[in-house]
């Protein structure tokens, strides 16, 4: 039997990072100077990352998304996209990368069987690539979502983080890119998450004054049926152009959400604002049989309260939800290490 957790949720989407590194050093996930990293002999091998993924499978999920860091930086990674793939009970899985390293790998990622990708792309200016990332490379990004436009996957997403003062005037320049990319573009509020150590509620432009900024430019936008439980709500331009918008900081979705993430060295975390999670690596490596795994997920899921962005939403002074002095003393707090 499937399990629900304490506010009738069901567990069945997974995400899944298979490394804490990025090649890139964004505003709004890592502002600081420096990082603690995970010790690369706690970060799961393949198998075993597929050993935690039957044992979820057991449980209902059905989704994976593959996320970091930066994926891509794992070493083979179309090895474990295909192993995943070959499990018939997944019918969803996705990989979402800042898209650096995306133009010599989505061939070989959708050859071993990747259903969709998700490119992060928060502006269109190399100026304000340069500002945001601190690296250079927005060339290297437009590449790779073209070749992944070119490579056949089932879809291929577009995840821009709105924030006021540095890429708000850029929302109808991606709509634009995404229809020559026959992408789609999601809009995604600014979060006071993990590494977010610079974050303010000032920053934050909110779901209505997205659409606003978009009607104005098109004319009247039509609401799109909800996909399940996926936290964007769509929407279809005049001439049909279809675009997302994620309100996680204004209108938390943590009624409907059945998602939770294992860290790329076996931490399993119920909520994105979690402070700690359980430790599935030890109980892998300790000899703990499939059942006893699956007794213990099965078991912390049903007892989970988690409304981390409602919570936060409740707060009446909200702040930075984690100091760098607490990044620094336990790197799990990572947005970079979770997994967005």
């Amino acid at each position: 039997m499937e399990p629900a957790d304490s506010l009738g949720r069901p567990l069945r989407n997974l995400r899944l990072s298979v490394t804490d590194r990025c090649n890139l050093r964004c505003a709004y996930c890592m502002p600081e100077e420096e990082y603690v990293w995970l010790p690369r002999a706690q970060i799961l091998s393949f198998e075993e990352i597929g050993e935690l993924v039957d044992a979820f499978v057991e449980l209902g999920v059905d989704r994976l998304r593959l996320t970091g860091g930066e994926p891509l930086l794992r070493r083979d990674l179309p090895l474990l996209v295909r192993m995943l793939a070959a499990k018939p009970a997944i019918r969803d899985l996705a990989l979402t990368t800042n898209g650096v390293l995306l133009e010599r790998e989505a061939a070989a990622l959708a050859e071993a069987g990747l259903h969709r990708v998700t490119v992060s792309l928060d502006t269109l200016r190399e100026s304000t690539f340069r500002e945001l990332a601190r690296r250079e490379g927005l060339d290297r990004v437009l590449a790779g979502i073209e070749a992944a436009s070119r490579a056949g996957f089932r879809a291929v997403k577009l995840d821009t983080v709105v924030i006021r003062g540095v890429n708000e005037d850029e929302v109808a320049d991606l709509l634009e890119l995404a229809r020559q990319s026959r992408a789609e573009v999601r809009f995604i509020e600014y979060m006071d998450v993990g590494g977010a150590t610079r974050w303010s509620m000032e920053q934050v432009v909110s779901r209505a004054e997205i659409l606003e900024r978009i009607s104005q430019r098109y004319g009247e936008l039509r609401p799109l049926p909800a996909e399940g439980s996926a936290p964007a709500e769509r929407f279809a331009l005049p001439d049909g152009l279809v675009f997302g918008v994620i309100a996680s900081t204004t209108a938390p979705f943590c009624h409907s959400c059945d998602r939770a993430r294992l860290t790329a060295d076996g931490l399993w975390l119920t909520c994105l604002y979690a402070r700690s999670g359980l430790d599935l690596r030890s109980l892998l490596r300790g000899g703990a049989s499939r059942e006893a795994i699956v007794e213990r997920i099965r078991s912390t899921w049903t007892r989970r309260t988690d409304r981390g962005a409602e919570e936060r939403l409740e707060e009446s002074a909200r702040s930075p939800s984690v100091t760098p002095s607490a990044l620094r003393r336990d790197p799990h707090l990572e947005m970079h290490t979770r997994g967005g």
